[in-house]
């Protein structure tokens, strides 16, 4: 059976763009003096690029990303065209996705279609409705394509505590240009970073 691999993480490099106030992405190569081999030396932040939400992100005493089950973060997923919203994603367009209980969903908007070669603060996010909504049907995993779920600048937090208070990871900074609505096999394993509020993650839909 063939197996194609769609990659929906954002590179890295120094040039990449982050959400104002994060950490700047810095890669130094380093010649090791005894073997004379590369290294590279990385400075960055857990929230930069593709990366997932814990708990601890966002809610006092919540589970960490190495306290969150692997098993959430591989299995069906469904990708759902949010496109026609522009400002937010409704909780009416969510509504009529027939979104089902343990689904893994991932919201594809008009920010895959703007790329990520610069920062735009009017980016789509996830109405607190529609967060309210997924917390209701009870969802295991929520993504989109970028880097916060949450209106940039609103004191608002309604999108992130209302899922990660549920235990529901969250995916932010998702590159879902190439890909349609419709099913898939989502694979987003985080890096291994003990007790942290988030961390990077290789994000790939297997179709």
């Amino acid at each position: 059976m063939n197996t194609q691999i769609i990659d929906i993480s954002i590179p890295l490099s120094s040039s990449t763009i982050v959400y104002p106030g994060n950490p700047q992405i810095e890669i130094q190569e380093i010649k090791s003096e005894a073997s004379k081999s590369t290294i590279s030396k990385i400075i960055t932040g857990s929230h930069n690029g593709t990366h997932i939400d814990a708990p601890k992100h966002a809610i006092e005493n919540g589970k960490s990303i190495t306290d969150l089950p692997l098993d959430v973060f591989m299995g069906p997923c469904r990708v759902v065209d949010c496109t026609a919203d522009t400002g937010a994603v409704s909780r009416e367009t969510l509504e009529s996705k027939n979104i089902q209980s343990r689904e893994r969903i991932l919201l594809k908007t008009s920010n895959s279609q703007r790329g990520y070669t610069e920062f735009y603060p009017d980016f789509v996010y996830l109405s607190p409705e529609g967060a309210q909504y997924l917390k209701e049907v009870g969802i295991a995993l929520v993504g989109i394509d970028y880097f916060s779920i949450k209106q940039k600048g609103s004191t608002d937090n309604r999108p992130h505590t209302l899922l990660l208070e549920k235990d529901i990871p969250i995916i932010e900074g998702i590159d879902l240009s190439q890909v349609d609505e419709g099913e898939y096999t989502l694979v987003a394993f985080p890096l291994k970073y003990m007790g942290m509020d988030g961390a990077p993650a290789r994000v790939v839909l297997l179709q």
